[in-house]
């Protein structure tokens, strides 16, 4: 019995408490390996997105430095560069080499709109549109495409346009025709520094010689004017995106259509503190507006990519420069 009582000993399975304390250690074990599993995982995704990010980006200036390099006058006449701001550039040059020139806007901040029209049953007579409280943002630009319509087919019958009793321009006095019944002598206006309170109010103001006899839409108006405006945000360190628009010239005379633009998202995950573009002379001095439009010869790019700000690495800047070959100067 004895012998029976020690094989017995010697060949019994473990017991329920070893059996669980087995099992802890093996589910802790598992545990720290699938943790450090996921970890790695991870580490790797964010790598690899940042340097996707960062490959995309890279990819995104030298598109845009080769453009800038050849850009030139537009089909329709207009000069090579349209608009030259911190954070938006236009420019025409021919980007898909078909012999058109095409009008071409790299942006990181979309733009909001509203559009409102007003009308004058005076003769020679005003009116005028308010936008409230659009934004409650710093403005990185803004802009107004007033159209008119109404008696306007003489030398001495036209628009003069203000912005908050500021005057900007005329529109008609040639080229207008009488009681058209559409939108004519559509032209923009650079109100940026107006619209930077978050507020600004437009007035249409005729000459004395517009009468008051039109019926489009409403009887007996001397004219009428349509106000569509359009300001974008600024996002300073926020993550925003490195867009292209483009616009094929067409009709005749050529026109470049802002309907018709097309937006391309170029890089993901910019996150600029700094200026997207710099504009530099020919002496090499760094300008600010007006004179960057009319004196510009070099720009600089800068972008700042990082997909999560709360994780290592730390944000990664890509710059390059261009100067404009039709531009071309000793710098």
């Amino acid at each position: 019995m004895n012998c029976l009582k020690s094989q017995f000993k010697k060949y019994r399975g473990l017991t329920l408490i070893e059996t669980l304390v087995a099992l802890v250690i093996f589910m802790i074990s598992m545990g720290a390996v699938v943790g450090f599993t996921v970890n790695i995982y991870r580490s790797y995704s964010y790598t690899f997105a940042q340097a996707r990010a960062v490959n995309e980006a890279r990819r995104g200036i030298q598109t845009m430095v080769k453009e800038l390099r050849e850009a030139k006058m537009g089909d329709d006449g207009s000069y090579i560069l349209e608009k030259a701001d911190d954070y938006e550039i236009i420019f025409y040059s021919d980007v898909d080499k078909d012999n058109k020139t095409e009008r071409v806007r790299y942006f990181i901040y979309d733009s909001e709109s509203e559009s409102k029209t007003c009308v004058s049953y005076s003769s020679g007579g005003s009116c005028n549109v308010d936008f409230l409280n659009f934004s409650s943002s710093p403005i990185d630009s803004a802009k107004v495409n007033v159209c008119v319509e109404g008696d306007l087919n003489g030398v001495n019958e036209y628009v003069d346009i203000y912005a908050d009793g500021e005057y900007l321009g005329k529109i008609c006095g040639t080229g207008c025709g009488q009681c058209q019944g559409v939108w004519q002598g559509c032209t923009d206006f650079d109100v940026t520094s107006l619209a930077s309170d978050g507020s600004i109010s437009f007035t249409a103001d005729s000459s004395w010689q517009v009468n008051s006899f039109c019926d489009w839409q409403e009887e007996d108006h001397s004219i009428k004017a349509k106000f569509d405006f359009s300001w974008t945000e600024e996002s300073v360190g926020q993550e925003v995106s490195l867009k292209k628009g483009v616009i094929e010239p067409t009709g005749d005379p050529i026109s470049y259509p802002s309907s018709q633009e097309k937006i391309y998202t170029i890089s993901k995950y910019i996150r600029n503190t700094l200026p997207v573009f710099r504009y530099f002379d020919e002496e090499g001095n760094e300008l600010s507006p007006p004179a960057r439009l009319e004196d510009a010869k070099l720009v600089k790019v800068h972008l700042t990519v990082n997909v999560d700000p709360n994780r290592p690495p730390d944000d990664f800047n890509l710059e390059s420069s261009v100067q404009i070959r039709n531009l071309k100067t000793n710098l």
